[in-house]
């Protein structure tokens, strides 16, 4: 394809020819046809160019954390000799725009760098990959597509907590580690026939009085997580852009206890509420928490159902665990009510409430929702149930952690 500049010879070439046959000028034949000859060349250069082409890309170190700056280095790989006067290379990230790099010849190949400064955490799929040839003069310029396919991941910047929060003064149950509880319990698996000698305990009264004998529930000993963190991925109350965000504050804080747990050795799960509920066991820190970190690097708030939904499933990974952690910028009614059901039942609950007002602009609507959230926020530690609330600008480690526990709407 010919260049704003390659146009533009050609026109005046043929300008140029047009005018030496109209005045019988002699010297300026061998002008015009040279033009015209020299954008015909640059067409065929170009074209012989085109070759087998390999395109390999570095994102620097293994893990990116956001707000990094991320270098990105390329190097082209083409059959046969290349000698090019200019080739660039042109990717689109997905959110993060073009970048156009120019290769040079260095070090025996053709390589080029450019920098992405200061990338949010998120996970940037690489839509196009288009290496772009051009002559010496800049006359013809020609496209050769590349496969796609390489994703950056930006993970979210956690922090190492060596206690937490929910675990000091009267937070603790009854002064003993979760841990040393068994990690067990009973799921349903059919329905039979009762047998004498059987506890009542167990009988199906639904079933048996449709039936009209008794019927007892068959049930199974199944493992269950100590502990999960359900992320409450809300659409509709994620605030601010990131990495300033009500949603972003959410992920720091749930990767951290998740984190935090995990290193402990305990049976640890992250629980998604997004638009599709996801669910990710961390029993190591050789392959689950990678997968973790993964998910929490990738996840967005897309989510359409409420969190208290997701706690009144008693057969879900967020009901069985013996702790749950619930981390999320919507305190509704309804959560409060599940999160004092389960204390209730003695089993722990655990709240991780970002304020929303402390990301919007200051004003009614701001004061008027943290008054709401401060009621219930206080009912829920008469309860029993620890709290820690967020605000833009906190310290996360100081939070999490404990040491700067007081009134938890204060």
């Amino acid at each position: 394809m010919l260049t704003d500049r390659g146009r533009a010879v050609l026109a005046f070439g043929g300008v140029a020819y047009l005018t030496a046959w109209a005045f019988g000028s002699t010297v300026l034949y061998p002008t015009a046809v040279g033009l015209v000859l020299a954008v015909a060349g640059a067409a065929i250069w170009v074209r012989l160019l085109k070759r087998p082409m390999r395109l390999r890309r570095s994102l620097g170190p293994a893990q990116h954390v956001a707000g990094d700056d991320v270098r990105v280095q390329l190097e082209l790989d083409v059959q046969g000799r290349f000698t090019a006067g200019t080739i660039v290379v042109t990717e689109r990230f997905a959110r993060l725009g073009e970048r156009e790099t120019p290769l040079g010849r260095r070090h025996g190949g053709l390589r080029g760098a450019y920098v992405l400064e200061r990338v949010p955490r998120g996970r940037y799929p690489i839509e196009s990959a288009e290496v772009v040839v051009e002559d010496p003069f800049g006359l013809e310029r020609s496209g050769v597509e590349l496969p796609a396919g390489e994703a950056l991941l930006v993970y979210p910047d956690l922090v190492e907590l060596d206690r937490l929060f929910s675990e000091s003064g009267t937070h603790a149950q009854e002064g003993r580690r979760l841990l040393l509880r068994r990690p067990s319990g009973f799921d349903l698996h059919s329905v039979r026939e009762y047998e004498p000698g059987e506890s009542l305990r167990r009988v199906h009264w639904p079933l048996t009085a449709k039936r009209g004998e008794l019927m007892v529930k068959d049930l199974e000993d199944a493992p269950r997580d100590e502990a999960a963190i359900l992320l409450d991925a809300d659409a509709t109350v994620a605030i601010g852009d990131a990495p300033d965000s009500t949603f972003e504050l959410q992920v720091r804080a749930a990767g951290s206890i998740l984190r935090a747990h995990a290193s402990r050795g305990k049976r640890a799960s992250l629980i998604v509420n997004g638009r599709a509920r996801l669910y990710q066991q961390v029993h190591s820190f050789d392959g689950d928490w990678s997968a973790a970190l993964e998910l929490l690097a990738a996840v967005e708030p897309d989510g359409d159902i409420p969190a208290s939904t997701v706690l009144a499933d008693e057969a879900g990974p967020a009901a069985r665990a013996l702790e749950l952690t619930v981390v999320t910028s919507v305190l509704s009614p309804r959560l409060v009510e599940r999160l004092i059901q389960r204390t209730l039942a003695r089993h722990l609950a655990v709240l991780v409430y970002v304020d929303p007002a402390s990301f919007g602009e200051q004003g009614e609507w701001g004061t008027r929702l943290s008054n709401e959230s401060a009621a219930q926020l206080i009912r829920l530690e008469r309860i029993g149930v620890p709290v820690a609330v967020l605000r833009r600008g906190d310290d996360l480690l100081q939070k999490l952690s404990g040491e700067t526990m007081g009134v938890a709407v204060g």
